[in-house]
């Protein structure tokens, strides 16, 4: 009976174990699919004003971070919001105005769907818009019908002319970009000599995007920037410039962790049992020992040993289930996602070692208190003290 009762412990670890393992390991898999995403997207770096949402070009700027060590190139953007109408429908948009350098930072041809990713037809500007924007004003490239563009104007305006509050400019579409819904449903990419002309902004950007080389450290990198700029402008990395999003992945993901660490303390108990029965049966034997010099200590420390082999049996078998079903995920990808929405067809899967170690370090810490407590509530010094009298 003791020993099925063991059995039903162990594999009562065993199952929580191996789903902390695989349910962090999916959270990683999804994080590292979001970072993948926005790294097509977003820059290593990004240099922004610190007070402002503008700032006038320095030529002597850019070449001083572009000699920086560790910067491939440094690209100049200009972004801010417009009302696009197209075919009588309307949207406000953000509109993205990118040099040539850009397209050397942010893989824009791997991210078109429909048309090319061209900038310029000739000498005349085009726009490569995002799919959810082209979704929403029915834009598409072969229909050759342009974006109206409006965008208000700056400084005085005269209350008698109306139609001079604004500015408005019209643009040919290119091609048609998708990344993922809060990217591809708010951006539209221009020249930015067009954007700094439609917002009045001459010589003028919103930020620099750095490309930092792929052997390097991004954090050197950054702070060496920012020594450089000055503290006019803010350095920021690309976690650092969705700091809300990563940070919400990380509340998730340990949120999850602490759930089913819950259920591991739970199901720990089932130890206690396992623990009681044995040392009821071993009476006898703990007699025997006490008379034959044992101390309370030595006879504890033997229960609580058993009870962490007892625990450690169901945690390795857990490990290894869990980390056997990450490998056939990653290899086979059986679990599939559910509709026709997501850019995977099968749940990611990763591992990192940091995890396993995590999970075996909270095993370790609870099972222990649980089976110490238990025996120091069965085994009390006074009880032995008594028996051995």
């Amino acid at each position: 009976m003791i020993n099925i009762i063991s059995v039903v412990s162990a594999v009562a670890i065993a199952v929580p174990v191996a789903a902390m393992v695989i349910l962090l390991s999916v959270f990683n898999g999804f994080e590292g699919v979001v970072r993948a995403m926005y790294r097509g997207f977003d820059p290593d770096l990004i240099v922004l004003p610190a007070e402002g949402k503008v700032f006038e070009v320095d030529s002597s700027m850019a070449v001083r971070m572009n000699n920086l060590p560790g910067v491939a190139q440094v690209s100049g953007v200009l972004e801010d919001n417009a009302l696009i109408e197209y075919r009588g429908r309307q949207f406000i948009a953000t509109i993205l105005g990118v040099d040539s350098v850009y397209e050397r930072i942010v893989a824009l041809d791997g991210l078109v769907t429909e048309g090319k990713a061209a900038l310029w037809f000739g000498d005349m500007p085009q726009a490569v818009v995002g799919q959810g924007v082209a979704y929403t004003l029915g834009v598409r490239t072969a229909l050759y019908d342009p974006l109206r563009i409006y965008a208000p104007r700056r400084g005085r305006i005269s209350a008698l002319l109306p139609v001079d509050a604004y500015r408005r400019r019209d643009l040919g579409v290119g091609g048609i970009f998708a990344l993922e819904a809060e990217t591809d449903g708010k951006y539209v990419i221009v020249p930015l000599s067009f954007a700094q002309e439609l917002f009045d902004y001459r010589n003028r950007v919103s930020a620099w995007y750095v490309d930092v080389r792929d052997d390097v450290d991004m954090r050197k990198v950054q702070s060496a920037l920012a020594t450089e700029i000055g503290s006019d402008f803010r350095v920021l990395t690309r976690e650092q410039q969705k700091a809300s999003l990563y940070r919400i992945m990380i509340y998730e993901k340990w949120g999850i962790f602490f759930i089913i660490l819950l259920v591991l303390v739970i199901a720990s108990f089932s130890v206690v049992g396992s623990l009681a029965m044995l040392i009821i049966d071993k009476r006898k034997d703990i007699a025997t020992i006490m008379t034959m010099g044992g101390d309370v200590r030595f006879v504890q420390h033997i229960f609580v040993t058993e009870g962490m082999l007892i625990a450690s049996i169901g945690a390795a078998a857990g490990l290894i289930l869990g980390l056997a079903f990450c490998w056939a995920q990653q290899t086979f990808g059986f679990i599939q996602l559910q509709g026709q929405t997501f850019l995977l067809d099968a749940y990611p899967v990763e591992v990192r070692v940091g995890d396993v170690v995590g999970v075996i370090v909270s095993f370790v810490v609870v099972d222990y208190l649980i089976a110490r407590f238990t025996v120091m509530r069965m085994i009390p010094r006074r009880t032995l003290r008594l028996n051995r009298e």
